[in-house]
């Protein structure tokens, strides 16, 4: 298990960024949270395999149609063994 910690700038926010990502999260079986920040950017840890976390770390990167990602900061954060992919803030 491995979890990352993203933040995601660009047009981001009042696009549904944090429900699709939701929705991808639980689609490729990762754990974690995604929540808007007050600088308009999107924050997110994302916990799973190898594999998992990186197809989320990519779609991320792009997000969802309306949202224009102009970069992703991703630190690595050890792993929690939270249980599902949640919304805060």
């Amino acid at each position: 298990m491995i979890r990352r910690h993203v933040l995601v700038h660009g047009i981001v926010q009042g696009v549904g960024f944090r429900f699709s990502a939701r929705r991808e999260a639980e689609r490729l079986g990762v754990a974690g949270w995604a929540r808007n920040r007050p600088d308009g950017t999107v924050e997110a840890e994302v916990e799973g395999d190898e594999a998992s976390v990186a197809a989320m770390l990519d779609w991320l990167a792009t997000g969802p149609r309306g949202a224009v990602v102009e970069r992703t900061d991703v630190a690595v954060r050890e792993p929690t063994g939270q249980p599902g992919f949640r919304i805060t803030g």
